[in-house]
């Protein structure tokens, strides 16, 4: 439950520095500003199409959790999963984005830009549940945060929901920069900014405890990095 939590605020702190980095797209969307009703419509459907990219995302490396559970590695992933993210939070910036991309993702990065262009110009609300979704894909540091912790959550369902209550965290700051047309004030984005890495630490270090199986409820629970055995015979 705890990690939940930390998706929740992960989501919700990070959402002021997207602010920065997607709120150019959300101030950009093809609303209809006919009516108030409308606006606020096609914003949600925006930012619905952002969370349901999120936890289908999330089920995708959820899967590779379990995968990688059921081959008897639960302790080691969660720990290895902890030291990667403190790695990605204290790496200085110049050397992290040496490693950002694998060279085949400049190809799928640049395909989605070139689709968001197409969908930027029609107007209609399932455009933008798609522009939402699509936005989803785009690099962005906080959304591998939040895909390291759906692979420690062990399974689909666990992977999609961490994912989508880190994505529900960034709705408030994202559907007001839809709705009001500017972006929050920039001093307070700065400060926000300086919290981020701290509570993502607090998620690296509450993954770490995770594996180190000292039998604490909900932070360190007990786990086994054994294989689990078949207690029936399926021949006889």
């Amino acid at each position: 439950m705890a990690i939940f939590w930390t998706a929740l605020t992960l989501g919700f702190l990070g959402s002021f520095h997207c602010v920065g980095m997607c709120g150019p797209i959300a101030l950009a969307l093809p609303l209809n500003r006919e009516s108030l009703l409308s606006k606020i419509t096609g914003a949600l459907l925006y930012n619905t199409g952002r969370v349901f990219m999120y936890a289908l995302l999330g089920g995708v490396f959820g899967l590779i959790g379990q995968s990688i559970i059921i081959a008897g590695y639960q302790q080691s992933l969660s720990i290895a999963l902890g030291i990667a993210v403190l790695i990605m939070i204290l790496l200085p910036q110049k050397f992290a984005n040496k490693f950002k991309f694998l060279s085949f993702t400049y190809s799928f990065i640049g395909k989605v830009k070139q689709k968001l262009k197409v969908l930027f110009k029609q107007n209609g609300y399932s455009s933008l549940f798609i522009i939402g979704a699509l936005n989803a894909l785009l690099p962005c540091g906080l959304v591998y945060l939040g895909i390291a912790g759906a692979i420690a959550a062990g399974s689909i369902f666990q992977g999609s929901i961490f994912m989508a209550v880190f994505g529900l965290g960034t709705v408030p700051a994202m559907l007001s920069v839809a709705l009001i047309s500017s972006s929050i004030n920039i001093d307070f984005r700065k400060k926000i900014n300086k919290v981020v890495p701290v509570f993502a630490v607090s998620m690296a270090l509450l993954l770490i405890l995770r594996g180190l199986n000292l039998g604490i409820p909900y932070i360190s629970p007990e786990m086994s990095d054994t294989k689990p055995e078949c207690t029936k015979c399926c021949s006889k």
